[in-house]
C-alpha cells in the first residue's frame, strides 16, 4: 500500500478500536520528505484520498485538503525522534477522562499498573492545557524534558507516535486501555509495578521510562 492507502486503513482501525468518536482525531505518516495527514474535519472511519493533505516538515501546505489544525502537534513528535514515522491523535474517552485529573507523576500521568503499558507505550506525561490547534502544543511536546513516544494533553486527549501507522494505532489502543485501568483503580489501594520491574521491562523493550532518582 502507498502512504495514502495506509492512512485510510489506519483511520478505519482507529474507529473500529473505539478511539475516535464522531469526526474527532487526526493521524499522519511521513512519506519521504513530506507529511501526509488527515484534513480538517475528516472522519477517520471514512477517509478518502481527497480528505488527506500534504505538508512540508516545516508545516507548509503542499496540496490536498485543508490541513488539520493539529499539524504542529504531529510535527512536534516527528522533531523529537527520527524513529517516529507515524502519529495518532485521538479524543478517546478514557484518555480524555484521565487527562482531566492530576497526573500520577510528573514524567507519567499514568501509573505502571501493567507490563503492557510499560512495554508498548512507556511513560506518558500530561502536557499543559492549550486550546485545540494552538501551535504551542507542538513546542510543548517537542521540548518536553522526558523521553517519550506518547503524551496526554490536558482536558483534550492523547497523542502517540510509532515507527509505522500500525504500531502507532496499536500504541494508541494500549494507552486507552492503560487509562481505563488507571481510572478503574483510582482511589483504591493498588499494586503498581515496582521501580526494578519497570526498569527491567523498559530496558528489555527499549521503552522510555525515567527512573525515580531522575524524576
Amino acid at each position: 500500500m502507498n502512504a495514502a492507502e495506509q492512512l485510510i486503513a489506519a483511520g478505519r482501525a482507529v474507529v473500529e478500536a473505539g478511539l475516535s468518536p464522531g469526526s474527532s482525531g487526526n493521524i499522519s505518516v511521513l512519506d519521504g520528505d513530506r507529511l501526509l495527514i488527515t484534513g480538517t474535519g475528516a472522519s477517520l472511519g471514512a477517509l478518502t484520498p481527497q480528505a488527506l493533505t500534504e505538508t512540508a516538515l516545516d508545516g507548509t501546505h503542499l496540496g490536498g485538503a485543508r490541513p488539520s489544525k493539529e499539524t504542529p502537534l504531529h510535527l512536534g513528535l516527528y522533531a523529537r525522534d527520527e524513529r517516529h514515522r507515524a502519529v495518532v491523535h485521538v479524543h478517546s474517552p478514557q484518555a480524555v477522562a484521565l487527562s482531566c485529573l492530576a497526573p500520577w507523576r510528573e514524567h507519567s500521568a499514568i501509573p505502571p499498573l501493567t507490563p503492557y503499558f510499560v512495554m508498548r507505550v512507556g511513560q506518558t506525561p500530561l502536557l499543559p492545557y492549550r486550546h485545540p490547534g494552538d501551535p504551542a502544543l507542538g513546542a510543548d511536546i517537542r521540548d518536553a524534558r522526558w523521553p517519550l513516544r506518547a503524551a496526554l494533553l490536558a482536558n483534550h486527549g492523547a497523542v502517540v507516535a510509532g515507527a509505522s501507522l500500525e504500531e502507532a494505532v496499536e500504541r494508541a489502543a494500549e494507552l486507552e486501555e492503560a487509562c481505563r485501568i488507571a481510572l478503574l483503580t483510582a482511589g483504591r489501594p493498588r499494586n503498581e509495578l515496582d521501580p526494578a520491574q519497570v526498569r527491567e521491562l523498559a530496558e528489555r523493550w527499549d521503552s522510555p521510562w525515567t527512573p525515580p532518582t531522575i524524576d
